[in-house]
């Protein structure tokens, strides 16, 4: 009897709903998005800082996009390429969760603790078409005056 109850707690735990982690691949990088808001929720932990931003319903692309500089990075990103093609969303979720690099590289970019209340900017990656959630990964982020790169560590 106690070997039953053991395959089937084994059985019970196996089927058990998997969460997870978005990879690169998942994301169509092909166009990247611009959203900016508020900070609603914020998560700053690993496996990666998560953010819940809230978006302006008539959110549009700053027009000094193209024009910002970016700083170096050690992965092979055409950040001046991104900026070009970026777009608003073409659906109009109120909020959008931001994924953001993993803890340690926000740090090696000395990117300050976002609260809950700070205003962001983000450059990033939704699903193909935007189908699913309204989840964004990020590439770029623009805080307090300053632009981070967060696909690799500072070059």
């Amino acid at each position: 009897m106690q070997r039953r109850l053991v395959l089937i707690g084994s059985a019970a735990f196996a089927v058990q709903p998997a969460f997870a982690h978005h990879g690169w691949s998942s994301f169509d990088q092909s166009k990247p998005i611009y959203v900016a808001g508020q900070a609603a929720k914020v998560a700053w932990r690993n496996p990666h800082v998560e953010i819940e931003l809230d978006v302006a319903a008539d959110l549009k692309l700053p027009a000094d996009l193209a024009q910002r500089p970016l700083p170096a990075q050690s992965a092979p990103v055409d950040g001046p390429q991104l900026l070009k093609a970026a777009a608003v969303p073409k659906r109009k979720d109120k909020r959008w969760e931001i994924e953001f690099a993993p803890l340690t590289r926000m740090q090696a970019w000395g990117v300050p603790e976002i609260k809950v209340g700070d205003r962001l900017e983000v450059l990033g990656f939704s699903f193909p078409n935007e189908q699913g959630e309204a989840i964004l990964r990020a590439e770029f982020l623009w805080l307090g005056g300053k632009t981070y790169a967060l696909r690799s560590s500072p070059a």
